[in-house]
């Protein structure tokens, strides 16, 4: 019964959506900017959060230029909502209208040489519009993107359903290594994204580096230390927004033997080229995300209770 009404949540809700992104993009702009009224102004959505992110980040600006960026990064949030549920229905090519890339041939050297790539980004612009990357790749390459399961099984069965729409596979973070091994074994090439910016847990990083005025940043390293035990070429995704809904991405060599690196060095320079991007345009970050809630304070709180983590000193 419970697997029942369930299912019926979930068709109800992703025939909402469905209908909703049949709407021209102009009409779910004015639906946008109804919407961010309610997130800023009325609910204030983590809006302390966002403060606190953006004075710590930004310490050289003045109280204004901050709030400027995050009222423009509130603006940006809610078109990223609608033009999230727009992909519910956007057909092929009027993504590839809407998001061009640069540097494909990054890429393609990779695969010539028989290196699957893996492609490193942040929650900059619109992140899940990545996925059309599965557009410009050959049919026989493996497409996938890794994801974190949502807390509500509703809501993440819509978000598999949206994001696999361009023709790339979600892949858990929790059976990455088996689907890479299960590839490899298949004799497949991959081009798999990963978003990288996440606050991670002390189990399963254990680098510190600077970033973004931050002295003490927790990283996560699980994408270098699958690219390097799979002989992964690295790639970063500096994505721009041009104007609304339209996004340009260049694709960036990092290394295109990523074993012959030394620990930690690709996920350094894979935090460098984020933190350029988001100092050019900060309103386009996730600034909602509490980036910095893990502390060189609470991980040796968490070494005490018992964890055992080999230390690993910043950089």
């Amino acid at each position: 019964m419970r697997l029942l009404l369930r299912n019926v949540v979930f068709y109800l809700l992703y025939g909402l959506f469905y209908l909703i992104s049949l709407l021209p993009m102009r009409v779910l702009y004015l639906f946008s900017d109804v919407a961010f009224v309610i997130v800023y102004h009325v609910a204030k959505y983590r809006r302390r959060v966002v403060e606190e992110n953006l004075r710590t980040s930004f310490p050289e600006k003045t109280p204004e230029e901050r709030r400027w960026i995050e009222r423009r990064f509130y603006l940006w949030f809610s078109d990223y909502i609608f033009e999230t549920i727009k992909l519910a229905s956007m057909p092929k090519w009027e993504m590839r209208r809407r998001v061009k890339y640069t540097g494909l041939e990054h890429i393609d050297e990779a695969l010539a040489q028989g290196h699957s790539v893996a492609l490193y980004l942040g929650h900059y612009c619109n992140w899940e519009w990545v996925t059309s990357i599965a557009l410009h790749l050959p049919k026989e390459v493996f497409k996938g993107q890794i994801y974190h399961t949502q807390e509500n099984s509703v809501f993440d069965d819509l978000l598999l359903r949206i994001r696999s729409r361009m023709g790339s596979v979600n892949i858990s973070s929790k059976v990455t290594l088996r689907t890479v091994v299960e590839q490899r074994r298949a004799g497949r090439l991959m081009v798999i994204g990963f978003i990288s910016d996440q606050s991670p847990i002390y189990p399963a990083t254990r680098y510190w580096t600077d970033f973004l005025n931050h002295k003490d940043s927790l990283v996560i390293t699980g994408t270098e230390e699958l690219a390097k035990r799979c002989d992964f070429a690295c790639v970063y995704f500096n994505m721009r927004r041009l104007r609304r809904g339209y996004y340009q991405i260049n694709i960036e060599p990092l290394t295109m033997v990523s074993k012959d690196y030394p620990d930690y060095e690709i996920t350094e320079m894979y935090v460098r080229r984020l933190e350029e991007t988001i100092r050019q345009q900060p309103q386009y970050w996730l600034w909602t995300h509490n980036r910095w809630k893990r502390t060189r304070q609470g991980y040796e709180e968490y070494v005490k209770r018992g964890g055992k983590v080999e230390w690993i000193p910043k950089k």
